[in-house]
């Protein structure tokens, strides 16, 4: 085949050299705008997991990449005066200028042909390529040009950061956090050879413009930037390698996703490769990491089909089927961290406490786990874990060893948690006219009994037209008051667990049938009419709602009222008013669902108004010590919906309004929603909420094991976890979960006592065995 790389970056480059390696017959030509040897950048930063592919697909390559190495295990943190340290995490840098030159060495030497000083302006310029390979970089002049094929999505992110060097050789990669009269500005420092170091610095646009910074040329810029980190720098000076650049040298990094990345220009096959396909941020420094990996997966391709032309169209789609689920983790995983430095300075730098600002740092990403950080640096974690739990008022187990965090207690108002764990409330359709019964006593007493500090029902309905379906919870009547006493009763006698009661209406969402019947499906007999902020359906064949008048809305507050004080009488601990998932006081909050004309339509004010009336009714008539939480949709996942910003002013009022805690959910508010799952999903929402708005908050999504609850309460995400679906596999989750990590302080039901060493000790004998065949 005939290849033609565009542009000389790493992509570019290692695709050739493996092209050219793999098929000697190849005929492979990289272009690139600039002179041999003469690149920019200062350092990056590769992954042992990207340096092992390469060793496996490159030896020589690797072998002379790895000589030019440096290597550190710490990371250090400056902040508030003071300076935290952990070790073993593993980080190896290279000078940008250095790699590359390896790679047009190996290139040189393996036969690819290399043309310097050549600008190209299209893929026309090479007609008889069989494959064009657009590595020309983030400005991608090819992608461009095919922009309605690549379809494009660039999102420019507001902080601003400007790439520095300096000839002061740090021993670790160190965050510098740096507090000025206008705001926050941090430094991420890494050496990358033996006298020089990569010194970036980030601060967010408004700090930006406060400062004046966009009216200071390079040099002013750099003497600012060396005023600000002088004790850092220590008497070293900053240095730049964009005199090239017109102007500041600040920039905004610009998030790159495309719809494809592959196109036949009716000649050639155009394929997309490293930054003009995808960008990733600087704040896990995977963009090298990509681009390498894209390289050899185009490669791999290409040995499982055949190196011949005739395959480039399987090939490019294979490639792109392989590559889009690896970068888009990295991509979700760089957000996390870009969207940790973009909001440092509002939400975590004045709140949180230098140790747990360290910890929600290493964290950002959310790929780094508490157990990964234990790996890493066990005596670190402990001592944070120790730290933690001493404020929590949680004393060391008898073994010396602190609480992890998942397992410390926490207190709201008059109610103490022996631990962070909830049950979610789960619709669990059984009821029968609202009453709970035996399967509901089973299911809640069962998972109270196996180490839930907080175990709820489903929404209980306030009135027999809030029901979702015919199958659901309520309480509004003396016989499901007496009923529930009894479930009420057997938690409080025999589990250390709370018990508390979700009170909702479901609004335009109800009258539907039994989720396994046909879930939101409306029901063909028994039926009832439905209420709603405006009169839209869920869907398009559900029965349109009535829009709420003053008198439905009066009638539906005393309907939670009377539910409230019933629930107090009942002996619920807590009770959480339910303002998510598309329900009556959900389709209140959202501009999807809410078209009202009136007092109770248009900004987030009118809009909350009847929610936190209801609130206000109820809260009056729940007693001072116990706690109320409100659950909230904090993102509609739909255009012109609720955001994650809507949401905090939503909290903040409720908040004012007398609430304790917000429980964080999202989505459910319209059928055409487009969430975007990944790991911990939903954890943003509650991280934002309880660190802007400074309430507590409760945590849902893809928690599914100790690792990921310890994580959330470790890095202050959230105060609490609700747990759903590992309780519908396993009542004993928490109590199963405490012996897989080695807690010995949770307890167990005196009755199930002799489990507990067997469970452990087949626990400790698969480790054993585990060990014995690595």
């Amino acid at each position: 085949m005939k290849i033609v790389c565009i542009g000389g970056g790493p992509a570019g480059l290692y695709f050739a050299l493996l092209m050219k390696k793999q098929n000697p017959e190849h005929q492979v030509t990289v272009v690139e705008r600039n002179r041999p040897y003469d690149t920019f950048g200062w350092g990056v930063v590769f992954s042992d997991a990207t340096m092992q592919s390469m060793r496996k697909w490159d030896p020589e390559t690797a072998a002379t990449i790895e000589d030019a190495f440096n290597h550190w295990d710490d990371i250090e943190l400056v902040f508030k005066g003071r300076k935290i340290r952990t070790t073993g995490h593993g980080f190896v840098g290279i000078g940008r200028k250095k790699m590359l030159n390896i790679l047009q060495d190996r290139c040189i030497e393996l036969g690819v042909e290399m043309v310097f000083e050549r600008e190209v302006t299209g893929d026309q310029e090479f007609p008889d390529a069989d494959l064009i390979i657009s590595s020309d970089g983030v400005n991608s002049r090819i992608r461009a040009k095919y922009a309605d094929v690549f379809k494009p999505d660039m999102v420019v992110r507001p902080n601003r950061f400007i790439w520095l060097g300096t000839n002061k050789a740090f021993d670790a990669f160190t965050f510098d956090f740096q507090r000025t009269e206008h705001g926050w500005f941090q430094a991420h420092i890494y050496r990358f050879d033996d006298t020089t170091s990569t010194f970036i610095v980030e601060t967010t646009d408004e700090v930006f413009q406060a400062h004046g910074i966009d009216k200071m040329d390079q040099d002013q810029s750099i003497a600012f930037c060396e005023k600000l980190f002088a004790e850092t720098l220590d008497g070293h000076s900053l240095m730049t390698n964009a005199r090239h650049m017109r102007g500041s040298a600040w920039l905004n990094f610009g998030r790159l996703i495309c719809g494809k990345w592959s196109h036949f220009n009716g000649n050639s096959h155009v394929v997309l490769m490293g930054d003009s396909a995808h960008t990733a941020h600087f704040a896990i420094g995977s963009g090298t990491k990509l681009a390498i990996d894209d390289a050899i997966e185009l490669t791999n391709q290409f040995n499982i089909a055949g190196h011949d032309a005739k395959n480039i169209p399987a090939v490019l789609e294979a490639y792109e089927e392989v590559r889009r689920v690896d970068v888009a983790r990295i991509q979700n995983a760089a957000r996390n961290a870009m969207e940790w430095f973009e909001v440092v300075g509002t939400r975590y730098a004045d709140t949180l406490e230098p140790e747990q600002f360290m910890y929600s740092m290493l964290t950002r990403s959310q790929r780094i786990s508490h157990e990964n950080l234990r790996l890493r640096d066990k005596d670190w974690l402990e001592g944070y874990e120790r730290w933690f739990a001493e404020r929590a008022g949680a004393p060391a187990q008898p073994n010396g060893r602190p609480v992890p965090p998942m397992f410390t207690p926490f207190k709201v108002r008059g109610m103490t948690l022996h631990n962070r764990v909830i049950v979610s409330p789960m619709a669990m359709y059984s009821a029968k006219d609202g009453m709970p019964n035996d399967f509901h006593l089973v299911h809640l007493g069962s998972r109270a009994m196996g180490g839930a500090a907080l175990v709820f029902p489903e929404m209980t309905c306030v009135s027999p037209d809030a029901r979702i379906t015919p199958g659901c919870l309520g309480l509004w009547n003396e016989e499901q008051k007496q009923a529930w006493k009894r479930v009420v009763e057997f938690v409080h006698g025999d589990t250390p667990a709370k018990i508390g009661i979700q009170l909702g209406h479901a609004g335009r969402k109800g009258a539907t049938k039994l989720a396994w019947d046909g879930i939101d499906q409306p029901v063909t007999e028994g039926g009832w009419p439905l209420i709603s902020a405006s009169a839209i359906p869920y869907l398009k064949h559900s029965e349109v709602p009535r829009a709420a008048t003053r008198e439905d809305m009066e009638r539906i507050k005393g309907d939670f009222v009377r539910a409230a004080k019933w629930a107090d009488e009942i002996g619920f601990d807590i009770l959480e008013l339910h303002c998510a998932h598309g329900y009556l006081l959900s389709a209140f909050l959202s501009p999807l669902t809410n078209r009202r004309q009136d007092e109770y339509g248009g900004d987030h004010a009118a809009r909350a108004k009847y929610p936190l009336e209801v609130f206000h009714a109820i809260r009056a008539v729940w007693p001072e010590e116990k706690p109320i939480s409100v659950r909230l949709s904090t993102n509609d996942w739909s255009d012109g919906g609720n955001t994650p910003e809507d949401a905090a002013i939503f909290a903040r009022m409720f908040k004012d309004a007398g609430a304790d805690l917000i429980d964080c959910s999202s989505g459910q508010v319209v059928k055409e929603e487009a969430p975007v799952y990944g790991r911990l999903w939903q954890t943003p929402f509650s991280d934002k909420i309880r660190n802007e708005v400074q309430v507590s908050t409760v945590a849902v999504g893809a928690i599914s094991e100790a690792d990921h609850a310890n994580s959330i309460i470790a890095a202050g995400r959230a105060d609490l976890c609700a747990i759903a679906r590992p309780h519908l596999a396993d009542p004993a989750f928490v109590m199963h979960e405490a012996a897989r990590i080695g807690y010995a302080g949770q307890l167990w039901p005196k009755q199930y006592y002799s489990g507990r060493a067997q469970y452990e000790t087949n626990l400790a004998r698969a480790a054993a065995e585990a060990a014995g065949r690595k």
